[in-house]
């Protein structure tokens, strides 16, 4: 366990996971937006900030977020600051606009991922990537390494607050405190998949419109069992919540990876229990575990600032 001391009135795990979603000033960065056209006739947008020569650091959003979470935003500032050019991701959907398939992204969801690293490469042979994923896009981010372990040139990479074992984390959030947590995200992606299907038949794309309506009514889904079971399973192509669960937690897929990463991770995080956490026999030899006792989900807010973007820094170096 590494030390991290939260603010002395944030030491409760529930404020440092909001405390920055909602005080957090987000800096005004001239970012550049380019889109990526998938082959599969969809697109998914890259924020581009800096102009650093040191290298350069794919973002990756968690769920229900997008290049501008206050997470985001900061790792941009901080990196620029030190010499770094940023890449953040927006999952299909998650740029302002609706992607154009019924189905956007999930916790396994790689290819988007890769189509990115592959463009970067082509044009940059040379040039140092690191990644850095937070919560949801930590799983994708440590699913892509393994499954890409044998090709991949990265230097390092970074997973903050990822659920590793998903069912665990869709029990966690239907306890205690973390329901609101459970409420606020659900009601984020029905909201999304209602402004899709309206999008759908404004747009004159029925096809995908009879995917979303296929669904029936989901106004009675509350929990993420739930939800990934009659939505995210079945707009997938998997065979129900269990079979997506299983496939693609990454607690699975550490063992396989060769790149340098660290995974960052706090004891008291409202999203998940400890046990969520991989024993030493599951992690490959290139990974090191980074536990702390405080420090929310994705909050990691310290006497002197923001922990996690120091930590993480001084780890790229």
């Amino acid at each position: 366990m590494t030390g991290f001391t939260p603010a002395s009135c944030l030491s409760n795990p529930h404020l440092q996971t909001i405390w920055p979603f909602v005080f957090r000033k987000a800096p005004v960065l001239n970012r550049q937006r380019e889109r990526f056209n998938t082959p599969d006739g969809d697109f998914f947008d890259v924020d581009w900030y800096g102009n650093g020569d040191k290298g350069i650091v794919i973002l990756l959003h968690g769920l229900t977020g997008c290049s501008s979470s206050y997470y985001i935003l900061g790792f941009q500032q901080a990196l620029e600051q030190e010499g770094y050019k940023t890449a953040a991701v927006n999952f299909r959907a998650c740029s302002g606009e609706p992607n154009l398939k019924a189905g956007s992204y999930h916790a396994g969801f790689t290819q988007d991922l890769q189509q990115l690293y592959t463009a970067i490469r082509e044009e940059l042979p040379n040039t140092p990537i690191s990644t850095i994923g937070f919560s949801l896009g930590g799983n994708i981010m440590l699913k892509w390494l393994s499954e890409q372990a044998d090709s991949l040139d990265i230097k390092i990479s970074v997973a903050v607050s990822v659920p590793y074992k998903l069912a665990n984390c869709a029990d966690r959030v239907d306890t205690g405190f973390s329901r609101i947590y459970r409420k606020h995200l659900i009601d984020a992606m029905k909201s999304k998949l209602a402004n899709k299907l309206a999008f759908f038949r404004d747009n004159d794309l029925p096809d995908e419109a009879e995917k979303i309506q296929a669904l029936g009514d989901l106004g009675f889904i509350k929990s993420f069992w739930e939800f990934d079971h009659y939505v995210v399973a079945a707009l997938h192509g998997f065979d129900d919540v269990h079979d997506y669960y299983n496939k693609n937690s990454s607690i699975g897929f550490l063992k396989d990876i060769k790149t340098k990463t660290r995974l960052i991770h706090s004891l008291d995080d409202p999203f998940m229990t400890p046990d969520v956490l991989p024993q030493q026999g599951e992690l490959s030899s290139s990974i090191e575990l980074l536990t702390t006792a405080n420090g929310g989900h994705v909050g990691f807010v310290g006497q002197t600032g923001y922990w996690l973007e120091k930590q993480v820094i001084s780890y790229l170096y």
